[in-house]
């Protein structure tokens, strides 16, 4: 179809917030409300020296496995570390995503929200040692891990 003729796409619903306008009709709240806005700023920053500061850490905890007895091997209790350190640095990634997001766009972004608390949840599953928690900790765990899949469901699928 030319483009003068395509239909209009839809929009996709998208939950606004105004907990902080950039104006406001109080010149002290505009104030404060650009002082925050300048807090979340310096947080993304401080965020992205955090994941750089995470992937080094991975790299040198995987170099120092790598060159210790037996040289070039890893057991299965190294892997599952360094498989928490990589979780580590990619929540920090989404964090840093839902910040930019809420700086840029205004836009409260729930299922991203969702998604990364999903993410640490996967995390803390992927290193559990199940031999030394109690079945209420793993139970607790799965309730987490299905009201927070069930969320994302829900909200995905209004979206």
């Amino acid at each position: 179809m030319p483009p003068e003729t395509e239909a209009p796409k839809p929009k996709r619903l998208q939950l606004f917030h105004d907990e902080l306008p950039k104006e406001h009709e109080d010149p002290l709240i505009g104030i404060l409300h650009r002082i925050i806005r300048l807090g979340v700023k310096v947080l993304a920053v401080l965020m992205v020296f955090v994941i750089l500061w995470g992937i080094f850490d991975v790299i040198y905890v995987l170099y120092q496995q790598l060159i210790s007895p037996p040289f070039l091997l890893l057991e299965v209790g190294d892997i599952f570390r360094l498989f928490g350190a990589f979780m580590v640095v990619l929540i920090a990634i989404e964090i840093f995503i839902n910040i930019r997001l809420y700086l840029g766009t205004d836009v409260l972004p729930i299922q991203l929200v969702i998604a990364t608390a999903l993410m640490a949840i996967a995390r803390k599953v992927i290193v559990l040692d199940i031999e030394t928690v109690s079945a209420e900790y793993v139970f607790a765990i799965a309730a987490v891990v299905l009201a927070l899949g069930v969320t994302h469901w829900l909200v995905a699928r209004k979206q």
